[in-house]
Parts: C-alpha cells; structure tokens; sequence
C-alpha cells in the first residue's frame, strides 16, 4: 500500500479514481485538488469516505481547491481539463480544439506540482493527451521516467473489446496494441492482435477488422455522443491505474503509454504511444514493434500529428 495519491481533478475520472483507490486499498490517503466552482473535491472525497466503513477500508481521503492538499503524494494522476461537448449541430470539438484553453489549466497544474510534490510519479489522463503530459514534461523539468500519459492503454482496451465481441471469445483472449497519438491517427497495430496466441485473423475477416480499426480511432467521439456531454470517465480510470500498479508493484510490466521518445520509431522529443516496460523506475524501456509497411507509414502520418500540436504548445508562453 502506498502512502498516499493525488488526484487533480474532480469530475468524472476523478471521481472513479478516488472510489477505485479506496476499494483497491491502494492507499492510506487519497488526496483531491479541483479549484473550480464550490468544493466538488471535498464533496466527492467526503462521499466516498463516508462509505469506507462499509466496504472495510481504512483510507482517508481529502479535497481542496489549494493544490497543498498534494503534499507527501507518491503518485500524481492529471485529469484537470475542460471536457468535450457535443455542440447544437451534433458534432463536438476535437482533443485539438480545446488546447487553448487546457494549456492555461495544465500550466496551473505543473506550478502546484512543483510546489507541493515534485518527485511525484504523474500520470496524466487530460485531453489532448500527447500535447498535455509534453506540456508538463517541460514545465517541470522531470525525469522523463517520471511522467507518462494514460491512452494506449484504454485505446488497446477497445481495440481488444471489439475484437472480442466479433469473435465470440472473451476479453481476456484478446491481445491488443494501438500506437501512436491519441486522436484519429491513432494505429491499431493488426500484425500484433492474438486470440489465445493465434493471429486475429484466423477469427474475424479483413473488411470486419477494417470496421473494427476505424471504430476504435473514434471510439473517445461515440461515447461522447452518446452521453452529450463529458467523455468516457470509467475506462479511462482503470486504465490510469493499471499504469500505477504497474508502477508502484514493480510488476515490469509491458503496456501502450504515451511517453518521450528519443530516438526510438525515428521519433526525436515528441511524447507518442508506444509499449513501454512499468516498474519501480516507471517507464524503465520503450519496446520497439515489428511493423508491417502499412503500420509504419500509419504511425508516421500520426506522429506528425502529434508534432505539429506540440509545435503549437511550444508557441504558447
């Protein structure tokens, strides 16, 4: 059990982590900053803690609009971030669209991090996820090992979801990787999908897959539509914390993270989704896939996404 957790944010992620953390026992105190509106943080901390008799839980948990309630945190997960919302004619804005206004927060963010746990792990889950944890990764100076971003992992949970449902199996036969930015460019790697270790497409055919890719590359946009506002909030949580079990149980385990690259997929300075080894260290090494032609050239069209929404952040002081 770790000492204790930090969360910024108090919306719907936050919320899930909280709960989940609690229930887990991951640690002894759960700390909540959100600084927006009336005491959303303290009220969501309180809720839960009043539960904690009844699921036999001896974990404190504690909301403020001041980032000091952060203090002593080993583990730092960012949710802070103005979510999307389906506008009038039924579209939404993109991850891009809403950079402005979520560099201004992720900024506030990296000065209440330095301030009150600089040697945090920090795992961030805001969108737009690749040009967010870069934000930070240059606003605090961190050890590259020390800050990742959470998409590939949910991305290769859905990924692995759909496979699943169109082969009739269960979930946890299914293998996934999608690499690359978590927006529409993202790369749902085929030549890596198994079911109980056998190519994916022993089970489902070609034009299924196909469906299956471009359904993934948008599924953050269904759920979207879907609720009418907000975004997905329940995968997202589990996914950010399967990255800090990883982390804080040294389990050396291999996943999808968004993470700095320098040097490897002939990526220099960007943060992309890529496998990566979890453990003690966090990201202790970024594995490099075998990709076909086409995965290559699909992940080359997506980091050049990435690195043109990153050439916007470095334009704004």
């Amino acid at each position: 059990m770790l000492k204790k957790i930090g969360l910024i944010g108090g919306g719907q992620i936050g919320g899930v982590l909280a709960a989940e953390i609690a229930t887990r026992r991951l640690a002894r105190e759960v700390a909540m900053v959100d600084v927006k509106g009336p005491d959303v943080a303290k009220g969501k901390c309180l809720d839960i803690a009043e539960g904690t008799p009844v699921i036999m839980a001896d974990v404190d948990l504690e909301g403020s609009k001041a980032y000091d309630v952060l203090k002593g945190s080993e583990f730092v997960i960012n949710t802070a971030g103005v979510p999307r919302t389906v506008r009038p004619d039924g579209t939404y804005p993109s991850r891009e669209e809403l950079l402005a206004t979520n560099l201004k927060i992720t900024d506030a963010v990296a000065d209440g991090l330095k301030k009150n746990c600089p040697k945090a792990f920090i795992i961030s889950v805001a969108n737009p996820l690749d040009a967010i944890v870069y934000r930070l990764y240059k606003k605090l100076g961190a050890a590259k090992s020390r800050i990742v971003g959470m998409a590939g992992v949910l991305d290769s949970s859905r990924y692995r979801y759909f496979v699943a449902k169109a082969a009739g199996v269960s979930v946890e036969n299914v293998e996934a990787l999608v690499l690359g930015g978590h927006g529409d460019d993202m790369v749902p790697i085929r030549s890596c999908c198994r079911i109980a270790g056998m190519p994916v497409e022993e089970f489902i055919d070609g034009p299924t897959l196909d469906a299956i890719e471009a359904r993934t590359r948008k599924a953050g946009g269904e759920v979207v539509g879907l609720l009418g506002s907000g975004s997905a909030f329940v995968s997202p949580a589990w996914s950010a914390l399967q990255m800090l079990e990883a982390i804080a149980f040294d389990k050396k385990k291999i996943l999808a993270v968004c993470t700095l690259l320098e040097g490897e997929y002939g990526v220099e300075g960007l943060f992309v989704g890529v496998p990566a080894l979890l453990g003690a260290g966090g990201v202790e090494k970024v594995i490099e896939v075998k990709l076909t032609a086409g995965e290559k050239a699909a992940l080359k069209k997506s980091v050049t996404s990435v690195a043109k929404t990153c050439a916007e952040v470095d334009a704004v002081n």
